[in-house]
């Protein structure tokens, strides 16, 4: 008699061509992600040929009940980690059966931004640090925590080894590891200053890839914490207190910006970035002002200001930028429940085509 994990493990290539596709969405709240899976005759490898589908909108808060059918439209397609083989996950974005986006998808904006030629002519890179952090099951406490206790003080945890300063390593590396066996341009993890807490880096991403990766990563890691019995968040401040919140810092350059003469250009994007503070503020993720206090590596949430390894800045410049006159910056005013679509385009947008001449008249305070 064939074991339930037989059955999970079963290769298909030995008597079939088809193949599963698991279409993946955000939904109504715009951090949830929802899945289902269909089969298809054969492999597929572009996005263009995979048949749209639709789904339920009012069983995700995304349709009314007398008029509910929302339609999927393929974007990007990724190896599957779970049914491994050929069969694939494919991120998606929705639309209304009219054709128009519906209001929670952020990508088609996103899309339009980064196919607009002065934007695509600068190959805009990101990089984004996304951190969550790991509860039990039925506490919704951190993971390693004493129940309805704290642990010691942060300090020993970052980046720790041990079994009582580092809780679930293993989740995380089977997380790092099926990224990458996913395609997903994921360059690095490490614990972080909470207990509990990890990050994952993604990147470098070009335009609107950045997105599609970070999305499709966050599913991958509910995956696996299904699996492991355990809930992961994304809330900002999981924990009140003096205690690091979770962000999503997000790195990032254009071809003017690595090339020489790149950290003139560099400055005046953060100019730009400084002058626009509310409106990226306003889009970099609910409960945000929890987490920008001006404590714990931040900036607070009303002061925009910039400088050379500062992590307590609002927007960070590395050494090696400084010093070579050329490179990256990274934002680090968004939360770790941002939408990467939403960020990663603002970002483009106010550096790339927004015009300052029409300027809010923010203030902005340099070193």
């Amino acid at each position: 008699m064939a074991l339930l994990t037989d059955l999970i493990n079963l290769d298909l290539s030995d008597c079939t061509e088809k193949i599963i596709a698991e279409y993946i969405w955000v939904g109504g709240s715009g951090m949830d992600v929802r899945s289902k899976a269909r089969t298809l005759s054969g492999p597929v490898d572009d996005p263009r040929k995979l048949p749209k589908w639709n789904f339920d909108g009012s069983s995700t808060g995304q349709a009314t009940g007398d008029d509910s059918e929302v339609i999927l439209c393929p974007q990007a397609i990724f190896r599957d980690p779970f049914r491994k083989g050929k069969n694939i996950l494919v991120m998606c974005d929705c639309y209304a059966p009219n054709g128009e986006p519906i209001p929670t998808n952020k990508r088609h904006g996103a899309a339009k931004i980064f196919s607009h030629p002065d934007v695509k002519a600068e190959e805009p890179w990101f990089g984004i640090e996304q951190e969550y952090t790991l509860l039990q099951k039925d506490t919704n406490w951190p993971l390693g925590w004493p129940l309805g206790g704290y642990p010691g003080p942060q300090g020993p945890y970052y980046c720790a080894a041990g079994a009582d300063k580092s809780y679930g390593r293993d989740i995380v590396d089977a997380h790092y590891k099926a990224c990458l066996y996913a395609g997903i341009d994921i360059s690095g993890i490490n614990g972080e200053v909470m207990p509990g807490q990890w990050e994952f880096q993604v990147g470098p991403a070009v335009g609107i890839s950045a997105g599609d990766q970070i999305w499709v990563a966050r599913y991958i890691l509910e995956r696996i914490t299904e699996i492991a019995g355990v809930v992961v968040t994304f809330d900002p401040k999981p924990i009140p207190g003096d205690w690091n919140g979770a962000g999503a810092h997000t790195n990032y350059s254009t071809k003017s910006m690595r090339s020489e003469g790149g950290y003139e250009v560099i400055k005046k994007a953060i100019n730009k970035l400084g002058l626009q503070h509310r409106e990226h503020i306003a889009a970099y993720g609910d409960g945000n002002e929890r987490r920008l206090t001006g404590r714990h590596e931040t900036a607070d949430i009303n002061t925009f200001v910039w400088g050379v390894a500062n992590r307590g800045a609002s927007v960070r410049v590395g050494r090696d930028t400084e010093k070579e006159g050329k490179g990256y910056f990274e934002d680090r005013r968004p939360a770790s429940n941002m939408d990467p679509y939403v960020v990663t385009s603002l970002i483009a947008e106010t550096t790339l085509l927004w015009n300052p001449n029409h300027s809010n008249g923010n203030g902005v305070a340099a070193p």
